[in-house]
C-alpha cells in the first residue's frame, strides 16, 4: 500500500504548482510588488537569471539598480559584459550604485564574450556579472553559467531577445521585459513555481542606465577590464 506524503510535514519540499518559499533569500529588487513573486524574494544568488526584451531603453536595466546597489554596498564589484551602449554614468550614480564598483568588458569575440562572464562569475570578487552574449549561446554554455554563478555566489543576468523564448534555459528565472503607458510590464515564464504570465506594471526611473554616447573614461583598450568614471 503506497503512503501519501503530506507535504505540509517536510518544509524544506517545494511543490511545483506553489512558489518556492523555502529558497534562499535574494537581493529584494527595490520593487515589493516583484518580490513577493521572485523566489526567496528577491534576485536570486548563485544562480543565471534571464532577461528577455525587444529592444533597449525598455527599463531592463533599471529594473536591476536597487539590487547594484546593494550589491556595491557589500564591497563586491558589478561586472558588465559586452552592453550594447556604455552604461551611464550620472544614472548609476543617481541610483545610488558607485562608479567605482563598476567594471565594463568589452570583448573581442563571442568567444571572449562567454569566457569573460564565465571568469566574472566564477572571481567571487563580483557580486553581480550583467552580460549581453553576441549570436546563439547553445545550452551547455548556459549551463557553464549557471555553474559558475553557483560557484561565486553572484548574481548573474543574461540580457536576451524576446525571440528566445522559445529555447530552452538552465536559468532558474526567466523575466520578460515589455513596456506599455510609460510603465515596465513584467512576466515571469520560468521560476521555481507556476509562470507568472499575468504582467507586473512597475514605474522605473526616466533617466537611461544605457547610452550613448556616454561619459565614461576607457582605462584600458578592448577587450580589458575598464572602471568607469564619471
Amino acid at each position: 500500500m503506497n503512503a501519501v506524503v503530506d507535504p505540509a510535514r517536510f518544509p524544506g519540499v517545494w511543490r511545483a504548482g506553489e512558489v518556492d518559499r523555502a529558497a534562499p533569500a535574494g537581493i529584494p529588487s527595490g520593487h515589493p510588488r516583484l518580490d513577493l513573486e521572485l523566489p526567496g524574494g528577491g534576485w536570486p544568488r548563485g544562480a543565471l537569471t534571464e532577461i528577455l526584451h525587444d529592444g533597449t531603453g525598455l527599463g531592463e536595466v533599471s529594473l536591476l539598480l536597487p539590487a547594484l546597489k546593494a550589491v556595491a554596498q557589500e564591497g563586491r564589484a558589478i561586472a558588465w559584459v559586452n552592453p550594447p551602449h556604455l552604461p551611464y554614468a550620472p544614472a548609476l550614480s543617481l541610483a545610488g550604485v558607485p562608479l567605482e564598483a563598476c567594471l565594463v568588458v568589452r570583448p573581442a569575440s563571442a568567444e571572449d564574450a562567454l569566457w569573460s562572464a564565465d571568469q566574472a562569475l566564477r572571481s567571487g570578487a563580483c557580486g553581480a556579472a550583467l552580460f549581453w552574449l553576441p549570436g546563439k549561446t547553445d545550452y551547455a554554455w548556459l549551463r557553464r553559467l549557471q555553474m559558475a554563478a553557483e560557484s561565486g555566489r553572484t548574481l548573474a543576468v543574461l540580457f536576451r531577445p524576446a525571440s528566445d523564448a522559445v529555447h530552452a534555459t538552465p536559468a532558474h528565472l526567466r523575466v520578460v521585459v515589455s513596456q506599455g503607458e510609460g510603465l515596465a510590464r513584467i512576466t515571469l515564464p520560468k521560476r521555481r513555481g507556476p509562470p507568472l504570465a499575468r504582467p507586473i506594471a512597475i514605474r522605473l526611473p526616466g533617466r537611461p542606465v544605457s547610452k550613448a554616447p556616454a561619459p565614461v573614461r576607457v582605462l584600458s583598450p578592448a577587450p580589458r577590464f575598464a572602471a568607469i568614471t564619471a
